[in-house]
């Protein structure tokens, strides 16, 4: 049986004190210099940038005039350099949303720091809750062991650590290990096919009927009503501050207690949808999902000053909801965990996904009646049911129509009766103006 490399990422919290806390505090501080610093020598010239090679020197050089960059270790400095150039690239492929590389802000970026090769970690597990790691001019330390790491446990999974990220978020530092094992090719899913609405009432809508939710609120009671009190401290704090001063310390701790509450909803809800996911994975060989333009949907409805928009607060509250869900991310694990179990997740076209109806693939005006109820207006069908199961299976029906299979056939018998199978028609859908069919 073939094998294939498969590369992932186990990311562990790290247990620093203060000295060490502040050791990486100022690495990822020097990173980001770096990064301003190429920044400024990549773009100087108008219409030229600098080469490689020219990067590269000019980052030795840097080190030896600049005592405080010496405090980044040089293979952190190169990784930096492998990145901005990457960045740049993305930028000139048409195929990539990613914007021109600019400067970073000390409060606005995200602290990391790169540790490129892994031959440099020497990992070891100390016992059943702790492993520990070399980290370049910072030595030893500890970090959480939830995972058997490639290469490191005697008995645990074939493979390597090819290198780490150390990157801080609100609760801490973490290290973001970068595995690659070689594991069999798998066997296809022979499991049933199903399609998946994302939606803000019902999170997740399958074909088959399911509606998965989740916790209206990833905080519990007393932590909401702790993040509301601090979420007033912090604006008494702001009106009391004078302006054009510094933010004070008090305001700034009153943040971070903000950040951290926020970083465990985060947390929560990431776990949801990695057991989710893992479950429809493991039933499902095909998982249909539609085409979401998420960034359009949550264009600003504000407008302009000669064209002001309307209801811009429902608005939004609507793009903090969207965002909330992740519809992105689900996406995301959906299809890594498909595919290492042999399984797929095709993307169809998303225009008219919740007007259509599964049954007769109609679009009738004023069949979705409300956001949860679709009644199909068309006399030879009449379908009555949920909206986003019903948008469901209209999108396993465009898999399949495009895939050349049988499809659902058109006027079935009765409302909720069975339905007539007929081969593929191209997976045309009828657009009906009136309220009888053609």
């Amino acid at each position: 049986m073939g094998l294939e490399k498969r590369n992932r990422a186990h990311v562990a919290r790290l247990e620093l004190d203060q000295r060490q806390i502040a050791v990486l505090d100022g690495q990822a501080h020097n990173a980001r210099a770096v990064w301003n610093l190429l920044h400024e020598f990549f773009t100087f010239r108008q219409g030229r940038f600098a080469s490689l090679a020219q990067c590269d020197e000019a980052i030795r050089v840097a080190r030896k005039e600049i005592d405080w960059l010496k405090d980044l270790p040089a293979q952190a400095a190169q990784a930096v350099l492998k990145t901005y150039r990457q960045a740049w690239a993305n930028f000139f492929n048409p195929g990539h949303p990613a914007k021109r590389p600019r400067f970073k802000g000390r409060l606005s970026s995200r602290m990391v720091v790169d540790v490129p090769q892994g031959r440099d970690l020497h990992i070891a597990r100390i016992n059943r809750q702790w492993g520990a790691v070399n980290i370049p001019k910072l030595g030893r330390v500890r970090f959480r062991w939830t995972k058997d790491l490639p290469g490191v446990t005697r008995g645990g999974p074939d493979g390597k650590i090819t290198g780490a990220r150390l990157v801080k978020e609100a609760n801490g530092w973490h290290i973001a290990f970068r595995t690659q094992t070689k594991q069999p090719l798998p066997a296809p899913h022979t499991g049933p096919q199903t399609a998946i609405d994302r939606g803000i009432a019902v999170p997740l809508a399958l074909a088959s009927g399911e509606k998965i939710f989740h916790r209206k609120d990833w905080l519990t009671g007393g932590e909401q009503q702790r993040m509301l009190r601090l979420e007033r401290k912090a604006a008494r704090q702001k009106r009391a501050a004078k302006p054009g001063r510094p933010t004070s310390t008090r305001l700034k701790r009153t943040y971070d207690q903000i950040a951290r509450l926020r970083a465990k909803a985060k947390r929560r809800a990431i776990d949801w949808q990695h057991r989710t996911t893992a479950k429809l994975t493991d039933r499902f060989s095909v998982i249909v999902l539609e085409d979401l333009k998420v960034k359009n949907m949550m264009a600003s409805a504000s407008g302009t000053l000669e064209q002001p928009g309307k209801n811009v607060a429902q608005k939004r509250g609507l793009n903090r909801v969207i965002a909330g869900q992740a519809w992105g991310r689900t996406a995301e694990f959906l299809t890594y965990k498909a595919t290492d179990k042999g399984g797929k997740v095709p993307i169809v076209p998303a225009r008219g996904t919740s007007q259509e109806c599964h049954a007769c693939h109609t679009i009738i005006e004023g069949s979705r009646e409300s956001q949860s109820q679709f009644m199909c207006r068309n006399t030879a069908c009449g379908w009555i049911g949920n909206a986003d199961v019903n948008a469901a299976r209209t999108q396993l029906h465009r898999y399949n129509s495009a895939a050349g299979r049988a499809v659902t056939g058109r006027g079935g018998p009765a409302p909720l009766g069975p339905v007539k199978r007929q081969a593929t028609h191209g997976g045309t859908t009828r657009t009906i103006s009136q309220g009888v069919a053609a």
